[in-house]
């Protein structure tokens, strides 16, 4: 079956022009400036180059003669097509044709309008024009961050600006330092479109609003709170790419999936998901139940917040303020008649307790824990007062996690560390033998010469047998229950990451970040 690289060079062949391969050209970013995004955008080109006189201009349809016309018009330069992979192209639009000038020219505009301090009713008077500058300034670094693919947005007060952040492949990157006195619109302007109380600014608050790109509903998580310069918000954004992922895409080792696949398709027992906020906990969960998730079953899912719509599930979000809690939640749903319980995160001993029994009597729970580890997962429940022979009976598999940066499949290069340099990062060879082949990234126009694209995860899996099960009913540490794991195969959160880098997916750096 043809690729489509194959497809494109065919094209390109057939209407006698060059193919080129994007990600290796030397884009010429003054050639992009000499046609209107507008125009790049809506024709899906994208002058790349300069040569003697002529605009070389990458299409994905050489066809496209309106294209071409068009673009002759606006540049007033002969044009000369080039063949490329349409999924290149509208990555290459993506990156050069951001919207930062328009981000500087709207700042600019708002300044010069003198925009009030009390920003309450001059939000909420531009709030019903979609072309007020307000508007479309909170509009455009919406789009961008989603455009960006970032997982969050910050919007940080200063003493003297506004710093505007996106977290990319979870690391933050600042965006743009706007004047001080936008800051009043722009919170007013994003507590309107999350139906946050737009007068109170002395707590934190939360809120939630939608908005639609690339022709999809995305929804944003919205946290504001209060900072010694004004408020500060920070926006989850909630592109729901779980729908789509199968279990095989959470790139798990053969003998931790094995390990995984055996506790989730058990009709009953707890399986439990650990690690810090923003370790990608809740798309392993998700992906699980996508995969247990049947026409037969009923799965039910409390959550604070539902961060993803599932087709076919059952969620229900928790409302403190209105007595749904986790707890009062979790009864009414063991009364629900369900065969699988989704708990967004175990936070105290009520929630423990309803869930460990949930999983004694006949259910499949599936839950988060913030520990550092899998063994630690025992000890926390042990610490919430759950009794401990309780949780070595109920408690099935424990999986803790990391994400690294995936290293870029276009610029990737092999190279030779110092073999006892990896010795002494138990990197998993004899020094007797020659060093492993390892990647390093190194950039290029694809990753935004980052080095890196995308996000893997690391894994622990660890299955709860009946000798760790006697070593949580006698109270052991986690140190103990860890090294019995590891005696039983469990493969640690280090060593599967040496693993991902043996197998080119990441880099010593990376693992070195985020595990210690």
């Amino acid at each position: 079956m043809p690729t489509e690289v194959d497809a494109a060079r065919a094209l390109a062949s057939k209407a006698g022009i060059a193919f080129v391969q994007l990600f290796d050209y030397p884009i010429d970013r003054h050639a992009i400036t000499m046609v209107s995004a507008a125009i790049c955008r809506r024709h899906e080109v994208l002058p790349i180059g300069l040569e003697n006189g002529r605009l070389i201009l990458a299409m994905a349809d050489p066809r496209n003669v309106v294209a071409i016309d068009d673009v002759r018009t606006s540049s007033r330069t002969t044009v000369e097509a080039v063949g490329v992979e349409r999924s290149d192209l509208l990555a290459a639009i993506d990156r050069y044709l951001r919207a930062d000038d328009e981000l500087s020219d709207l700042t600019s505009a708002l300044v010069e309008k003198n925009a009030p301090a009390d920003a309450v009713e001059y939000v909420a008077a531009e709030s019903s024009e979609d072309g007020a500058p307000i508007v479309r300034l909170v509009n455009l670094l919406v789009s961008q961050a989603i455009q960006d693919h970032s997982s969050d947005i910050h919007i940080e007060p200063a003493e003297y600006d506004v710093r505007v952040r996106y977290r990319i492949d979870g690391v933050l990157h600042e965006m743009q330092v706007a004047p001080k006195s936008i800051q009043s619109g722009v919170i007013s302007r994003l507590k309107i479109m999350s139906d946050i109380d737009i007068a109170e600014r002395r707590k934190p608050q939360d809120g939630r609003m939608s908005v639609t790109y690339g022709g999809r509903k995305i929804d944003l998580r919205v946290a504001t709170l209060p900072t010694v310069w004004g408020e500060k918000i920070v926006m989850r954004i909630l592109d729901n790419p779980n729908s789509n992922l199968d279990i095989n895409d959470l790139a798990l080792l053969e003998r931790n999936f094995e390990a995984y696949k055996t506790s989730y398709t058990k009709p009953y027992g707890m399986i439990l998901v650990t690690g810090p906020t923003g370790s990608g906990k809740s798309t392993t969960l998700y992906t699980t139940l996508g995969a247990v998730s049947r026409p037969e079953i009923n799965v039910i899912t409390v959550e604070d917040p539902v961060e993803y719509r599932m087709k076919g599930i059952n969620q229900v979000q928790v409302n403190p303020k209105a007595g749904l809690t986790f707890a009062s939640a979790l009864r009414s749903i063991l009364r629900s008649d369900p065969d699988v319980v989704l708990i967004g995160e175990i936070r105290d001993h009520e929630t423990a307790q309803i869930a460990v029994e949930a999983s004694l009597t006949g259910h499949l729970v599936l839950s988060t824990l913030h520990t550092n580890d899998a063994p630690s997962a025992i000890t926390r429940l042990t610490e919430m007062n759950i009794e401990p022979f309780l949780v070595g009976s109920a408690l099935d598999c424990v999986v803790a996690q990391r994400l690294t940066r995936r290293l870029c499949v276009h610029c990737k290069t092999p190279i030779t560390h110092d073999a006892q340099y990896l010795a002494n990062l138990r990197f998993g060879f004899e020094l007797d033998q020659p060093p492993p082949p390892i990647y390093q990234p190194v950039g290029c126009t694809s990753c935004s010469n980052t080095g890196y694209r995308g996000r893997i995860a690391v894994h622990e899996v660890m299955t709860v047998t009946e000798e760790i099960e006697r070593l949580a009913v006698a109270r052991a540490s986690s140190a103990e229950i860890g090294r019995l794991a590891r005696e039983q195969g469990m493969i640690t959160l280090r060593e599967d990451g040496w693993a991902k880098v043996k197998l080119g997916l990441t880099s010593v750096e990376e693992i070195l970040r985020v595990v210690a």
